[in-house]
């Protein structure tokens, strides 16, 4: 399907990503519409879920990248490469111009998932899959996820191997802790 491959490589931590001359022309494109903005830093989308009804619903990514603006309003532009299965879902969230919560692994598999808040901006079909363009800011609090996570499940009473099986568990599954959820509740 793709012809071309072209390779971005990342000072900062020494990695690269590779991607289709699609998404290189979609970047390009980004770039130029951010115009004023001389600066900017790139990421690899490792993994991205958004919070629906207190449960993070992950997207299968084909490919990602993350860009921050460098801008005064701290806006950052997150694209997601995914099968077009999903366009109605990001379509409904477009059309409600709702600002939804992501939480998305960044570079390595390993590092924690950061939190941003985002909207839907562009939805747009690239062969069999869609292009997702979300906008928004980076949630300023580290979450700290695994202390939190171990936290809550020591005052839920585990103990010993119960504690451990259930940690590395909701470590692979991030789901939403107890102290996230209550904090949303007292926004709303």
């Amino acid at each position: 399907m793709f012809n071309r491959v072209w390779k971005f490589s990342f000072i900062r931590d020494n990695s690269s990503l590779a991607v289709s001359e699609v998404f290189f022309t979609r970047m390009v494109y980004l770039m130029q519409k951010v115009s004023g903005v001389a600066y900017l830093k790139t990421f690899k989308m490792i993994s991205v879920g958004i919070l629906v009804d207190d449960k993070i619903l992950d997207f299968p990514l084909i490919d990602g990248i993350i860009i921050n603006q460098e801008n005064s309003h701290r806006m950052w532009i997150l694209e997601l490469f995914i099968d077009q299965q999903y366009e109605k879902q990001f379509e409904d969230w477009k059309a409600s111009e709702e600002l939804l919560e992501a939480s998305v692994v960044i570079s390595y598999p390993e590092n924690e998932p950061a939190g941003f808040r985002v909207a839907v901006d562009t939805v747009q079909r690239i062969g069999e899959n869609i292009s997702v363009l979300l906008k928004g800011r980076l949630k300023r609090a580290r979450t700290q996820y695994a202390e939190h996570l171990l936290e809550e499940l020591i005052t839920e009473g585990l103990s010993g191997e119960a504690l451990l099986r259930r940690f590395e568990s909701d470590m692979r599954e991030r789901p939403r802790l107890k102290k996230d959820r209550e904090e949303r509740e007292r926004r709303e």
